[in-house]
């Protein structure tokens, strides 16, 4: 006979074995938790001064879903709630920089929510809730989606409802400052049919004007000014922000609402590689390239742009030059792997290999849920 104690315990422990086996089905998952994760499951930016981001906690927890792997994705949002948002998410939008400031003390950095991370962890908080049939999550989501929408948006007069980049330091006198690539439009998608009394459909109805605006030439800027009655002034540079505006376009399912503008809003990027290999880590506001060598992570950014525009060739060669940069020895991209540069190649290559990917009504699929 069984024990009580002891059944507890064996489900337990194979619990936690299927979810280390799920995530092992995605070798990319499992070297970027071994590169940048510690044992707290605090994503590290090691360029950054070992630094911690919301950012990084937000997109983590994005991939451990499409892995399976709900115990790294628990660590993540255990870690996540106590360390950035004073021990209580529906509470707390998360601080956005966690790191070692003064005195050799490990904190909080600076208490300034980022927008972008707080809408991919209710987002995927919310795809969790119904993928692994779990109320917390779905509940944690709703308030962290309620709580955006209070403290984030604002109504810019002769324009509509934005997203802004955080509660303080983007609104002075009649100007906003905003990024495109903090709003993908399947995420707000998805967020409008979940709370159709919220201010989504409105911030929905501005992204592909946004795009378009902070994409003079065709080439996405990392900023844009605007003010009201829609003016619009890009800023001087489009480069590590703005590669995420190209993935998040390309990952955009046909038949999803303004796709097509948004893609064609983007053009520049196309017209330039079909002229050159790599990918320009730095253009100006005019279009006009300033560093043409980007790196490994740009690529693999724009997988997804090419495939969407149908371009097989320019696809193939970004493509290509990502697995030249593969070391066998870290199962990661680059030598040495950059951060940012494993983020951009772990949603371009799990949308690419289809672990993942958006409908047209933002719902998030999964292969393992198949």
């Amino acid at each position: 006979m069984i024990r009580p104690k002891a059944l507890l315990r064996y489900l337990l422990l194979s619990a936690l074995s299927m979810s280390s086996a799920a995530a092992q089905d995605w070798p990319l998952w499992k070297s970027y938790v071994a590169g940048f994760a510690d044992r707290q499951v605090r994503i590290i930016d090691h360029d950054g001064g070992e630094r911690t981001t919301s950012e990084a906690q937000a997109y983590a927890m994005f991939f451990a879903l499409v892995a399976n792997d709900r115990t790294r994705f628990d660590g993540l949002l255990r870690w996540t709630e106590q360390n950035l948002a004073a021990g209580d998410l529906s509470a707390h939008l998360p601080a956005w920089l966690w790191g070692q400031g003064p005195n050799n003390h490990w904190g909080v950095l600076d208490s300034n929510p980022a927008a972008d991370a707080d809408l991919w962890m209710a987002y995927t908080l919310l795809e969790a809730g119904k993928a692994w049939n779990d109320s917390r999550y779905t509940s944690l989501g709703t308030t962290l989606a309620k709580r955006i929408a209070s403290e984030e948006t604002a109504q810019i007069s002769g324009f509509g409802m934005v997203l802004l980049p955080a509660p303080k330091g983007f609104e002075g006198g009649d100007s906003y400052r905003l990024n495109a690539s903090y709003i993908p439009l399947q995420l707000v998608i998805r967020l409008r049919r979940e709370f159709p009394d919220g201010p989504w459909n409105q911030i929905g109805a501005q992204i592909p004007a946004l795009v378009s605006a902070a994409a003079p030439h065709g080439f996405a800027m990392d900023w844009i000014e605007v003010k009201p009655g829609g003016h619009f002034t890009p800023s001087p540079l489009g480069s590590y922000d703005a590669i995420r505006v190209y993935l998040w376009a390309g990952m955009l399912e046909s038949g999803t609402q303004a796709r097509e503008d948004i893609l064609k809003a983007l053009s520049g990027m196309e017209r330039y590689l079909h002229g050159y290999a790599l990918p320009p880590a730095k253009v100006k506001q005019d279009g006009s390239v300033e560093d043409p060598k980007g790196p490994v992570g740009f690529s693999a950014a724009l997988i997804p742009y090419f495939a969407a525009l149908g371009d097989q060739d320019l696809e193939n060669q970004q493509g290509s030059r990502v697995q030249r940069e593969f070391n066998s020895k870290t199962g990661l991209y680059g030598n040495p792997a950059k951060y940012y540069d494993q983020n951009l190649a772990m949603f371009a290559l799990g949308w690419k290999e289809r672990r993942f990917w958006f409908d047209s009504q933002g719902n998030l699929k999964l292969q393992w849920k198949k």
